[in-house]
């Protein structure tokens, strides 16, 4: 296994989430990972692509390739964009010139519970006190990315963490990107219903490895005045080990 990795930081963890990822790479760094980042990275291309802009997505695929050209793993800090890269990339350029350079550019994909779990396989020492918790799975982590089961793997090894799991786990959030904007009734409806399933749990903290699912919740929990903590997988992680 490679020790140098690109970190692919997503937009959304550009924009608000810039502690996650700051946590999320001192969490590559603790295992001896030399990380780099490119200052010139942008989107995945996932929301003009999932809105149907395919020749505009594919320019964005086509820069992002060329900007992380180096043969060294790419690791994510979100199921949603490890899936566009990993599995849409494929799909999106299907049949053209540009297929295999795809198909290679996927086998460098990895999000960063399934590389810590999988490939790095830590061994984490809980310094935290005992806590319960329960964990939402983000729609493309679940069905495109497949990771969730990394990212729960490594929740349920932290000795001091009892993680108790959802009900309704697999089901959207309401985010859904633009649907959550075009849509909002039905979004609102979605995560009022997620946030019943979470204070039925009797939880201290709701855990979630996708940034716009947890604006999402958390922005709901507020308004509802919801008494249940909120923290990224990687937040998370790296207090219970005390980084």
């Amino acid at each position: 296994m490679s020790k140098k990795v690109y970190f692919f930081s997503t937009c959304i963890g550009t924009a608000v989430c810039a502690n996650t990822c700051i946590n999320a790479i001192k969490l590559l760094q603790k295992e001896g990972i030399e990380v780099v980042f490119k200052k010139d990275q942008t989107c995945c291309g996932q929301p003009s692509y999932n809105s149907g802009y395919y020749e505009e997505t594919k320019q964005v695929a086509l820069y992002n390739m060329e900007l992380f050209a180096e043969d060294i793993p790419i690791v994510l800090p979100s199921g949603s964009c490890t899936g566009m890269l990993r599995v849409d990339y494929g799909e999106l350029f299907a049949g053209s010139e540009y297929e295999e350079k795809a198909r290679r550019f996927s086998q460098r994909i990895y999000e960063l519970s399934e590389f810590l779990h999988k490939e790095l396989q830590v061994d984490y020492e809980d310094k935290g006190e005992p806590v319960s918790v329960t964990w939402h799975s983000n729609c493309h982590a679940l069905r495109v990315a497949k990771c969730v089961d990394s990212a729960k793997a490594l929740i349920s090894s932290l000795k001091n963490v009892n993680l108790i799991e959802l009900d309704r786990e697999e089901e959207c959030c309401g985010f859904g990107g633009s649907f959550s904007v075009k849509e909002p009734e039905i979004s609102h409806a979605m995560v009022s219903l997620k946030i019943a399933d979470i204070k039925s749990r009797n939880v201290e903290y709701l855990i979630s490895a996708d940034s716009g699912c947890l604006l999402n919740i958390s922005g709901a929990i507020k308004k509802q005045g919801v008494d249940i903590k909120y923290m990224h997988l990687y937040d998370f992680l790296a207090a219970r080990i005390g980084l």
